[in-house]
């Protein structure tokens, strides 16, 4: 039952690592290159599909982690796994404080209503989540060293 705890934890944790870093590198990057408003509101429907479901992936992966590092308290790599739930942890605080009040602006602007900074406003949100891909990426690091 330990074992399928580690695989299912590192997984899930690899696929929103996954997900974050095709957000970061590969969908900002085509949205910004639509024309004219198109990227904006494909941004602001990013932001109200991906700022419903990633909460609960981010809470989701902390808690699976915090999990394995109290049940594995133990076992071999136990650090590595409290390591990561820390920089879970972290990537979740980030994304309270940094990231997300800019989304819940941004998921609802339109052509008509968007601030004059809008831009400066998303280039903010990515730089963030630039960051918080590394932070991320780096607990799934950890998690993989673990089950060595």
């Amino acid at each position: 039952m330990f074992h399928a705890l580690e695989v299912v934890t590192t997984v899930i944790v690899g696929l929103m690592v996954g997900v974050e870093f095709s957000v970061a590198f590969i969908m900002n990057r085509i949205l910004d290159a639509l024309p004219e408003d198109s990227g904006q509101l494909g941004h602001a429907h990013g932001g109200r599909m991906l700022g419903t479901l990633m909460p609960f992936w981010y809470i989701g992966s902390l808690v699976l982690s915090a999990i394995w590092a109290v049940a594995g308290w133990h076992h071999h790599g136990a650090g590595l796994v409290v390591t990561a739930a820390g920089l879970l942890i972290l990537s979740v605080v980030m994304s309270i404080l940094l990231l997300a009040p800019i989304n819940n602006r941004s998921r609802t602007w339109t052509p008509e209503n968007r601030p004059a900074d809008w831009k400066q406003q998303l280039h903010r949100w990515n730089r963030y989540h630039y960051i918080r891909v590394a932070v991320i990426i780096a607990a799934f690091t950890l998690l993989v060293a673990a089950l060595a």
